[in-house]
């Protein structure tokens, strides 16, 4: 007999302990039981259920073991020569590449706006802020800083009255402030 010939045979061996094992626990306290009340008969016949049922629950389970497929001859990962030889010096190639110009980025509390903006006093540029509020440009605090939401307004505005070139130098700037602020 083969290893996984002998497995039915040992599941008949445990199945026929365990029916024994219970029989015996089932008959060698009932003759004291006798003697008990009913209470004691009732717990001595759920503890008996109990081990019962773990026999049951235990055959019916699946083992493991016995579902996992057993090779008789186990594949062989053998590692193939390969011949050694000894590399030869390659001159490294190199390729040229064209050289490409990117923009440096410009935050925009460097922006001829921002200096501009940064040169009114505090409520001028309060002022500025509402009027372009005002115009729907603006969704921001009212707060005199210049920042995100002020540069974005600023140039939507300029935009508008045909002066965006005029936000590239900062006395140019100068003249969309005025035009708000007046």
């Amino acid at each position: 007999m083969k290893g996984y010939d002998m497995l039915p045979a040992v599941s008949n061996i445990k199945r026929n302990t365990v029916a024994i094992l219970t029989a015996l626990a089932i008959a060698l306290p009932a003759a004291p039981a006798l003697a008990w009340g009913q209470r004691e008969q009732d717990v001595l016949k759920g503890a008996a259920g109990v081990v019962l049922l773990q026999g049951i629950i235990r055959e019916t389970k699946p083992n493991k073991h016995h579902n996992q497929p057993r090779y008789e001859n186990r594949p062989r990962y053998e590692q193939r020569y390969e011949p050694r030889y000894e590399r030869q010096y390659e001159q490294p190639r190199y390729q040229q590449y064209a050289p490409r110009y990117e923009q440096p980025r410009v935050s925009v509390y460097n922006t001829a706006a921002a200096r501009a903006f940064n040169s009114f006093s505090s409520s001028e540029r309060r002022l500025i802020q509402r009027r372009l509020s005002s115009y729907g440009y603006y969704r921001g605090g009212i707060d005199g800083s210049f920042g995100p939401g002020t540069y974005n307004a600023v140039v939507a505005y300029a935009g508008d009255q045909g002066q965006t070139r005029q936000l590239g130098s900062t006395n140019s700037a100068y003249g969309v402030y005025d035009g708000l602020i007046n």
